[in-house]
């Protein structure tokens, strides 16, 4: 409702408010979903540019569920604040790496949330060679790093739960690239399909407890996120990335959800070596540039377009109608968080007999360590499990 009767220019930057954490995902999706109304195409340097903004993100969002709320599950403390003491190489590396990550941000979208400098068309800004560079051995001096913080969870492996339940898994792949930007709609149960036909795949219903949407599609429910781009997308990580999965033996398909943080941990890796594999290809190219406050001329027209990205959390549709004037009569979005209700709530009914014969403390962090496992929106994560055995 927020978006109706509101302008193709505007679209952006409402839907970015939507997550703060997602912001550019909200932005790039909203984005390409104008851009195929309009039939507007954007240079392969700002395709880079973009996909450089996407793994920035990415940075962001997994580095911080992996530092701050993984890692105090795994090692018995409430929260990040004890590794301080323990851990603290472990702490600097994370902290480190997520500052790299806010100033890539703000280097390609002009700060570090809510992006202005993504627009339709393009950019209205760019970074310079020299500013690239300088971030690009930033990212480069932090694997080593990462390699540390992968032994440290290598090292606490023995602390996931042994769970699994079989599920379907639907993200973007790609016959090219680790699919973050673009890619066909993918399922482990049913293969692909071009991405405007999403509504065949996530089929929203409304269950009686719970103010949320759910989602279904050839089973009871799906799972997106790191775990789902990995099991569809695994021979396409980095080099490094790769090995970092088999140090956990993570291959597909995983049925373990617990393994989505490893999953993060591994796209950490893959979102570093490919943004300066990116870098060097756009320095290869020679950076094309353009004027600050560029803004590239659009011919508004009537239709119908969809967008689909990989947010940290899974894929994210955002479908927009406009008009001749170019003002949106109609828009539906779809939200990761929300396709995987219905998979944390299966996961949960089957992990509980598991556990049921436990304390009541071993319990609830369990039940905790699935919710958080998947990485749900901050509205969602904040919730805590109160376990009643009476």
């Amino acid at each position: 409702a927020m978006l109706l009767g509101r302008h193709w220019n505007e679209l952006h930057h409402i839907t970015s408010r939507i997550c703060g954490i997602c912001s550019i995902g909200h932005t790039l999706a909203s984005l390409k979903a104008t851009e195929a109304a309009m039939g507007i195409q954007i240079s392969e340097q700002d395709l880079k540019l973009r996909k450089l903004a996407m793994h920035a993100e990415n940075l962001q969002s997994h580095i911080l569920h992996l530092g701050f709320l993984v890692l105090p599950d795994l090692m018995g403390v409430g929260s990040v604040i004890p590794l301080a003491s323990t851990n603290l190489a472990e702490v600097k590396i994370v902290l480190q790496l997520h500052r790299t990550a806010n100033e890539m941000s703000k280097l390609l979208c002009g700060r570090t949330t809510h992006p202005q400098r993504l627009i339709p068309g393009g950019f209205s800004k760019i970074p310079s060679i020299k500013e690239l560079t300088a971030i690009q051995k930033k990212l480069q001096d932090s694997i080593p790093n990462l390699q540390a913080v992968a032994g440290l969870f290598k090292s606490l492996e023995g602390n996931f739960p042994a769970f699994e339940r079989e599920t379907e898994f639907i993200a973007l792949s790609d016959q090219s690239e680790y699919a973050l930007y673009d890619g066909q709609l993918t399922s482990t149960d049913t293969g692909t399909a071009p991405v405007n036909e999403y509504l065949t795949y996530t089929n929203e219903y409304i269950v009686p407890q719970s103010t949320a949407k759910w989602a279904k599609h050839n089973r009871e429910s799906y799972m997106v996120g790191a775990l789902a781009r990995l099991n569809l997308n695994y021979q396409k990580l980095s080099p490094l990335a790769q090995k970092t999965a088999e140090m956990f033996h993570l291959k597909p398909v995983c049925h373990n959800p617990f393994m989505n943080s490893i999953a993060q941990l591994v796209e950490v890796v893959h979102s570093v070596e490919d943004s300066v594999r990116l870098i060097n290809e756009v320095e290869a190219a020679g950076l094309k540039g353009q004027p600050d406050y560029n803004n590239p001329i659009i011919k508004v027209k009537a239709g119908k377009g969809v967008g689909a990205v990989e947010v940290p959390r899974g894929i994210l549709f955002h479908d927009y109608s406009y008009n001749d004037a170019g003002v949106c009569t109609k828009a539906n979005l779809i939200i990761p968080t929300n396709q995987n209700q219905g998979n944390i709530s299966l996961d949960m009914k089957a992990l509980v007999p598991q556990v049921v014969n436990t304390q009541q403390k071993e319990i609830e962090l369990a039940l905790e360590m699935l919710v958080r496992a998947y990485d749900p929106c901050i509205s969602c994560s904040t919730h805590v499990v109160k376990v009643d055995l009476t």
